[in-house]
């Protein structure tokens, strides 16, 4: 069932049951542009009109996206002929004054506020610049921190961000960008400055004005409590030739820490999984199965369940085609297969002593890399750790799987990899983790449960000499907010204009909000079309670089662009060809493809060229993966024709 952000409002009104509604040839173009449509958001104030002189008007969606078709001036105010969508249906006419030009169909989304502070909304441009130049930022936000606590007005902030985690997935909500440049902070980071406008329903605003102190409208008297929160931890292990070790020990990890918790009667709470991947199966089908369930957490009732399920679980007895392993197909299975909406805390924790066979390769049963798990592991809300067995015979990989692996398990809650390598495959020190990281993990979810503050004794862990422990505790204090802020259903702040940045100012590192830019099916087809001409190309330059920029100019005069301009000397990027639609221009993020020039690609290696190539064919399969996807299309206005639904693409997986 697609989303749609009427699902977030009060007010509507349906606008296919509208008399007055009409037919036009098509919207207004954006200033300078050949294909893009005026665009505006209708805010609350925003009544919709059959006739311009009309008295009165019905009430439309706030944030709903309008498509102007025609602009009148009627006694010193500018009247907007609207419709839902850019397919010549005109609804009647709204009042400029009430609507928000919207050209960059972008949008923000929250990250988890663990280990950062809260977001602010500052009202102008310059009083956020002030402390983005500062070198000693904290100097300037301390007074302002410490008046919002106390509920008094700050005259510069209009709103701060919720404490719980706002789920953009399963409440979503409109961030949308106005403007924005990335700009160098004080301390020498770059960030992104950005005009955005919000609304959303006022459950657990946090606003600041003359008239309300700051308050936060959530009872904090209620017990800290998370009685129904529970936790389902999922192995994802190897089991090829010369993994039984590993597989012996992580079954009896489980077994120690289902003793513990059954000593603390958190049977219902603490639900363990274990899922096995090997390798394809077009090699030898000896190795009887790419991947296999074992033990799903949702039927797991208890040790002995656990300890039956994962009884078979044995290395292969053949060897696989190469030393990297199918393991992608293993973690897909696992976000895939196991239902994790009962679960508040989603772990998976995956164990090899090999790099993952990249989704280009022939044997790749999933045909996905690293990003794109990722990126699906996030949308689920499952952390992936990796404890990678470095062992003496995989010495040429354990650079590669390093790589992967890292990338793979990159947690947007926490802002970091959780990826553990184990010195020379060590079992004894595998164990440890094991047994340290399952338990920890657990142990979170007791506090949690009983309303403890989740602190425990892993802060003062001697042996944590990787920090895994630590970041355990940090992670599961991000789900817990996730959690709270899903069951509590936090939304954004109301409706305002304001200026934020999109990394704490302490922490420049972290960052508060990720840019999603929302394409449609048609924008989407393109954008693959047009870097699968990109990878073709560079797959000739790998030869010749001549070639490959001739073939992008060929392609770019295929397209209309102009052909002297083509053959100018000016033209030295790809980005300068023209290739790419309109609806990526004045987009405020940097880009290794489109900044690519002829000089770049010939001094570049091999090995640095395939894999730019490659990095072009995994976001091809991205793309692929979310046209596909029917149930994360966004409608942004009642009424319009499904191919004006929308997909908020992470702007990594722009070419």
């Amino acid at each position: 069932m697609k989303k749609s952000i009427v699902s977030n409002l009060c007010i509507a009104v349906c606008l296919t049951c509208l008399p007055w509604i009409s037919f036009a040839a098509e919207p207004l173009k954006q200033a300078g542009k050949t294909t893009l449509y005026q665009r505006v958001l209708s805010t609350p104030a925003c009544k919709l009109k059959k006739n311009i002189t009309d008295t009165n008007g019905e009430s439309v969606m706030t944030f709903s996206r309008f498509y102007v078709y025609e602009r009148n001036n009627d006694n010193n105010q500018e009247w907007l002929n609207v419709g839902p969508d850019s397919y010549g249906k005109t609804i009647g006419w709204i009042n400029n004054s009430c609507a928000i030009a919207w050209n960059m169909q972008m949008t923000l989304v929250f990250t988890n506020p663990v280990d950062r502070d809260p977001l602010l909304f500052f009202k102008d441009k310059a009083s956020l610049t002030t402390i983005v130049d500062a070198n000693q930022p904290e100097s300037l936000l301390k007074p302002i921190r410490e008046a919002l606590k106390s509920g008094k007005p700050i005259p510069e902030v209009i709103a701060q961000e919720p404490k719980e985690y706002v789920d953009f997935k399963n409440n979503f909500y409109l961030l949308p960008i106005l403007q924005g440049e990335e700009v160098m902070n004080g301390q020498g980071f770059y960030e992104r400055v950005l005009e955005i406008a919000s609304v959303s329903k006022q459950d657990t605003l946090i606003k600041n004005d003359s008239k309300s102190s700051n308050k936060q409208i959530v009872d904090d008297k209620k017990t800290n409590q998370i009685v129904p929160f529970k936790a389902a931890i999922v192995f994802v292990i190897d089991s090829t030739i010369s993994m039984d070790p590993y597989i012996a020990r992580t079954k009896e990890a489980v077994e120690r820490v289902y003793q513990h918790i059954e000593k603390e009667h958190l049977q219902e709470q603490v639900k363990f999984g274990l899922i096995s991947f090997r390798s394809s199966l077009k090699a030898s089908n000896k190795l009887e199965y790419v991947t296999k369930v074992f033990a799903d957490p949702n039927q797991v009732k208890s040790k002995e369940d656990f300890k039956k399920l994962s009884a078979s679980l044995k290395q292969a007895a053949v060897s696989t085609a190469y030393f990297a392993e199918d393991s992608y197909a293993g973690v897909l299975q696992a976000l895939n297969d196991i239902n994790w909406n009962s679960f508040g805390a989603r772990y998976m924790i995956l164990i090899t002593d090999a790099s993952a066979i990249p989704g280009d390769d022939k044997l790749s049963s999933t045909g996905m890399d690293a990003a794109q798990l990722r990126l699906e592991a996030q949308h689920k809300g499952v952390a992936i750790y990796a404890l990678h067995l470095k062992t003496p015979s995989g010495e040429k990989d354990h650079q590669i799987a390093a790589a992967q692996y890292s990338d793979l398990t990159y947690n947007d809650f926490i802002h970091k990899s959780l990826y553990y390598p184990v010195n020379a495959g060590d079992v004894n020190e595998f164990g440890n983790k094991v047994d340290s990281l399952a338990k920890a993990l657990s142990e979170q979810v007791k506090l949690a449960y009983r309303g403890e503050v989740s602190v425990g004794n892993v802060l003062n862990a001697k042996d944590d000499n990787s920090g895994m422990l630590k970041d355990a505790l940090l992670l599961s204090k991000a789900m817990q907010l996730a959690y709270l802020g899903d069951t509590k259903g936090t939304k954004a702040p109301t409706f305002f204009k304001a200026w934020i940045t999109d990394k704490d100012f302490v922490k420049p590192t972290i960052p508060t909000a990720e840019p999603r830019i929302l394409l449609t099916k048609s924008q989407l087809s393109d954008l693959s079309d047009i870097v699968s001409k990109i990878a073709n190309a560079a797959n000739d330059g790998l030869i010749s670089a001549d070639d490959m920029f001739s073939q992008l100019r060929s392609v770019a005069a295929a397209m209309g662009q102009d052909p002297t301009k083509l053959k100018s000397d000016s033209v030295t990027k790809i980005a300068d060809l023209g290739l790419l639609g309109e609806y990526l221009d004045n987009i405020p993020y940097k880009s290794d493809v489109t900044g690519l020039d002829q000089d770049t690609w010939k001094s570049m290696s091999g090995l640095e060229q395939e894999k730019f190539i490659r990095n072009l064919n995994s976001k091809i399969r991205y793309y692929q993966k979310c046209n596909a996807d029917v149930d994360r299309w966004i409608s942004l206005a009642e009424g319009s024709d499904p191919r004006e639904n929308v997909y908020p693409i992470p702007l990594e997986m722009l070419p």
